[in-house]
């Protein structure tokens, strides 16, 4: 069966992450959500995305195909009641359309002529930027025992103090020495090729993914995502870092969620609690406002490619864009428009030609191209983003 996954009505609530890629490859948990539904249905997908990024992330249509909306993220009964539709079937959970069959020759969608089957059982949906980490320690549960079932861990090394042995998995290749951790308040799961250095605390629920790594000292707090290739130092709590992102020093972090090719600077601190511990409210794409989140800890949100400058604040409830970058004393706004240069003193327009100078240098550094694809996204968000600059 071909699958598809498809971003649904909250991809506007997921900004400014669905700025660079399509719900289906937010990292929660530890993998993708992508990721996780692929190895639920032992198959590859592709994306209905928005236009601009479907060069990159192309969808596939065969004669029948299954729809999936990338919200939901997969359990045993959902897969189970997925990989048995058929034609003219979908599946609702109460007004929420998360899979349906389609093929070729159907020229729009009318659920009004469907089968509905109701899925009433519990599970993850990611609906809102704030979900990302606060959905985060179920998604981490759920994950380390599906990718963990039926294997062996590499053996802890003796250096290590480990409280519930039992749940903690090590991949293979990853190296870890004089580090304590904790994993009877969840479990920790270290990623091929990671490293642990030594000195380190570490709290579950907590995933270090592949090539990932946890800086001298660090004190680590559930439940957090550190993704392929990232790095953290300092003390970081409930946050989800994607790829290819660091916050290699000391400073505060927590609550949270970075996206990729972001960079926090030495000493880089965000508050997750109001003076006052009223709800955190944090802007919304949508209204072009300031939404209620429910939340009383939530601190930093951050779009790929955008980086931060040494002792940066940033205030509760922070919402950076797409390759901002923000430095100098006192807090920022807490909202921060793509292509943002500054901080609290004001901020200028980053032109996309300095902008794309830096992604070059930062790309390379890791043997990859900042190609025509990568360029063409960014200068799609550019222009998409251009009415909240003052320029």
């Amino acid at each position: 069966m071909n699958y598809i996954l498809f971003d649904g009505p909250a991809r506007n609530a997921l900004l400014p992450f669905t700025f660079t890629r399509p719900v289906a490859d937010i990292l929660i948990g530890i993998m993708t959500i992508r990721q996780k539904w692929e190895m639920h249905l032992g198959s590859t997908t592709t994306t209905l995305t928005e236009e601009y990024l479907s060069e990159k992330y192309p969808m596939v249509e065969l004669e029948e195909s299954v729809m999936i909306n990338a919200s939901f993220l997969p359990n045993t009964v959902l897969v189970e009641m997925i990989t048995n539709l058929k034609a003219n079937q979908a599946i609702f959970k109460g007004e929420e359309v998360v899979a349906f069959f389609t093929d070729e020759n159907q020229e729009e969608v009318d659920f009004d002529s469907y089968e509905i089957i109701e899925y009433n059982e519990d599970c993850i949906i990611v609906m809102r930027t704030w979900d990302i980490f606060s959905k985060n320690d179920a998604a981490i549960r759920e994950d380390f025992e599906f990718l963990t079932a039926n294997r062996k861990s590499k053996p802890i090394p003796k250096s290590v103090n480990v409280i519930a042995p039992e749940n903690v998995f090590i991949e293979e290749g990853a190296v870890l020495e004089f580090v304590t951790l904790n994993a009877s308040t969840g479990p920790i799961y270290i990623g091929r090729n990671s490293e642990i250095m030594e000195g380190t605390a570490i709290r579950g629920p907590f995933a270090l993914c592949e090539n990932a790594s946890v800086k001298m000292g660090s004190k680590v707090y559930g439940a957090t995502t550190v993704g392929p290739y990232s790095r953290i130092g300092g003390e970081v709590k409930n946050t989800v870092l994607f790829a290819h992102s660091n916050k290699g020093h000391e400073g505060y972090l927590g609550d949270s969620v970075i996206g990729e090719w972001c960079n926090l600077g030495a000493d880089t601190n965000n508050s997750n609690l109001k003076n006052n511990y009223e709800e955190v409210k944090l802007w919304s794409y949508e209204t072009e406002g300031f939404a209620k989140t429910g939340l009383q800890f939530c601190g930093l949100m951050m779009g790929d490619h955008s980086k931060c400058g040494i002792n940066t604040m940033f205030n509760t409830g922070t919402v950076v864009g797409v390759s901002a970058n923000v430095f100098g004393t006192g807090f920022p706004r807490n909202f921060i428009p793509s292509f943002s240069w500054g901080g609290a003193a004001g901020f200028t327009t980053y032109l996309t030609k300095k902008a794309f100078e830096t992604a070059r240098i930062v790309l390379s550094r890791r043997n990859m191209e900042f190609d025509e694809k990568e360029a063409a996204i960014l200068e799609h968000v550019f222009e998409e983003t251009r009415k909240w600059r003052k320029e």
